[in-house]
């Protein structure tokens, strides 16, 4: 039974691919920082599979290092902790620079130092980062948040070019507008607006990444690294 470690999984993306890992066999480890009541909540649903709640904030290099220690060695790890904010790039403060950037990209570069010692001993690994399509095309009053998911998108390329020999795949899935927590801000017009930019004029859901993420970190993707997976509906080409 392969063991997978998924960031920021209390809730929205990371609650459905941590359920959908757990229904397909896998040892899950659910990371959760503040949400411990959603992360008691999804452990207490998944009761009857083999799936354990960690707390740590993954913006903290000492607090990752903890829950690696608690864990003792993983075989997928999916990074997928991450914040947004919409603001003027004018507004944007040191504050809101540095959170953006220690929550959504230092968090996986954290993780991934953790996670290699083992992977590259057992030779086998499989690590999947959650960006965006603004990462790939940058988004509009959200530079700092845009800059975060290209940044995911280097370290992926980067480290899956160093890490290949030691059979450990490195990729990245870039969501499209997805209905979570996180978009919740967005009225049900912007859905639709945004629904009738999409060419398959729809709006993603947590299912739609939570599946492509299960087929990264399967035996059926080892031939594929250092690729960016854009699930949006066709919304960035």
């Amino acid at each position: 039974m392969r063991t997978v470690l998924i960031t920021g999984s209390s809730r929205g993306i990371g609650a459905e691919t941590a359920r959908l890992f757990a229904k397909n066999g896998y040892n899950v480890y659910i990371n959760y920082n503040k949400s411990e009541k959603a992360a008691l909540s999804l452990l207490d649903e998944l009761k009857d599979f083999s799936v354990h709640a960690v707390r740590a904030d993954v913006s903290k290099s000492a607090e990752v290092e903890k829950m690696f220690s608690e864990i003792h060695g993983i075989d997928i790890l999916v990074n997928n902790a991450g914040i947004a904010q919409t603001k003027l790039f004018t507004d944007i403060t040191d504050d809101d620079w540095n959170n953006m950037i220690s929550s959504n990209l230092s968090s996986a570069f954290y993780c991934c130092r953790e996670a290699l010692p083992y992977m590259i001993r057992q030779h086998f690994g499989r690590i999947i980062n959650i960006s965006s399509m603004w990462g790939q095309v940058g988004g509009s009053c959200e530079v700092h948040y845009s800059a975060s998911k290209a940044g995911i998108i280097g370290l992926t390329k980067a480290l899956a070019m160093e890490e290949g020999l030691s059979g450990i795949t490195v990729n990245c899935i870039a969501p499209g507008v997805i209905k979570t927590d996180m978009t919740s801000n967005l009225s049900e017009d912007d859905f639709t607006a945004l629904q009738d930019e999409t060419p398959t004029n729809s709006i993603g859901t947590p299912f739609d990444i939570a599946r492509a993420v299960l087929f990264l970190a399967s035996d059926d993707s080892s031939f594929i690294t250092g690729q960016v997976l854009g699930v949006n509906g066709g919304f960035v080409m």
